[in-house]
C-alpha cells in the first residue's frame, strides 16, 4: 500500500525552523501498530494521521513511541495540508480527536489559528529528582498535564541543560516545561521536555501552551500573548486566553511531500 506524506514546519517563520510534523493522511485507520511503526520511523517529535469524517477530519498523534491525546504543532501542521493543498477552498477545518474534543483551525491572515482547551496549572510541590534534573532551580513549581518550572528570566531558560535521563526517570508526569518572562516584544518563553515518551526536547508545542496561556495571562493581566520556545529551532506562537478555550496561532511551511510503503 502507497500513502501520502507530508513533512511540515509548524510555528516556523521560515523553512528548517520550528518543529517539524509528518502527516499522513489514510483513507481508513490503520492498525495501531502499523501507525506507531511509521511514526517510530520517521522519528520525528510527532507524525499525525488523519482520515475523513463527515465533512471534518478524525485526527491521532503518535511520538516515535507511544500515542498522545494532544500535540499542537502536529495539528497546525495538518491544517495547513488540508487547507493549502487538500481542500484550498475551505477557511477552516474542524478534527475530531479521541481525548482533545474537536479541535477548530482557521486561517488568520498569515497564520493559521487553532482552537485549543485551557488547561490552567497549580501549585505544587516538585517531586524528588525534578529541579536537579532541570539543572537550574525555579522560582516556582506548578502541574497541570505537565510539571511547568518558572524561572525569573528568559536567559536562564535557554541556559538549560536538563540530564534527560534523570528526567525520565520520574514517575507520573509526561513532561516539563521550563518558562520564563520574555524580552523583545516576548511575553514568555518557554521550552519542553519529555524524556519518558522519546522526546528529550520538542522544537515548539503547542500543547504546552494550554497550560502556558492561563498562567502568564493572569501574571501579565493581559489575554492576548505573544511567545517563543527557546530551543535550537525556535518558534514563534501568538496565544490567546479565551475563558476556558487557549487560541494559538501560528506559522507552517511545506518541507516534504512524497509517499510511503506499507
Amino acid at each position: 500500500m502507497r500513502l501520502p506524506i507530508y513533512q511540515v514546519d509548524a510555528f516556523a517563520e521560515k523553512l528548517f525552523g520550528g518543529n517539524p510534523a509528518a502527516i499522513c493522511p489514510l483513507p481508513q485507520w490503520l492498525p495501531d501498530a502499523t501507525m506507531q511503526a511509521i511514526a517510530a520511523e520517521n522519528n520525528l517529535a510527532e507524525t499525525a494521521f488523519f482520515v475523513r469524517d463527515g465533512a471534518d477530519y478524525a485526527l491521532r498523534w503518535f511520538t516515535p513511541e507511544v500515542e498522545v491525546d494532544l500535540c499542537g504543532h502536529a495539528t497546525l501542521a495538518s491544517a495547513h495540508i488540508v487547507l493549502s493543498f487538500l481542500e484550498p477552498q475551505r477557511h477552516s477545518v474542524d478534527f475530531h480527536t479521541l481525548k482533545a474534543g474537536t479541535l477548530t483551525v482557521a486561517r488568520r491572515g498569515d497564520t493559521l489559528a487553532m482552537d485549543f482547551p485551557s488547561w490552567p496549572p497549580s501549585p505544587v510541590e516538585p517531586p524528588p529528582g525534578l529541579i536537579a534534573a532541570l539543572g537550574g532551580t525555579p522560582r516556582d513549581v506548578l502541574r497541570a498535564r505537565d510539571y511547568m518550572a518558572v524561572y525569573g528570566s528568559a536567559a536562564e531558560v535557554a541556559a538549560l541543560k536538563p540530564d534527560f535521563a534523570a528526567l525520565a526517570k520520574i514517575p507520573d508526569y509526561w513532561a516539563v516545561i521550563a518558562t520564563a518572562p520574555g524580552d523583545d516584544g516576548v511575553d514568555f518563553v518557554s521550552r519542553f521536555f519529555a524524556p519518558a515518551h522519546g522526546i528529550n526536547e520538542d522544537p515548539v508545542t503547542g500543547s504546552s501552551h494550554c497550560t502556558l496561556t492561563p498562567y502568564w495571562a493572569k501574571r501579565l493581566g493581559k489575554a492576548e500573548l505573544k511567545a517563543r520556545q527557546v530551543s535550537r529551532r525556535g518558534g514563534a506562537l501568538e496565544c490567546t486566553l479565551n475563558g476556558d478555550r487557549v487560541g494559538i496561532a501560528g506559522r507552517a511551511v511545506l518541507y516534504l511531500e512524497g509517499e510511503i510503503t506499507v
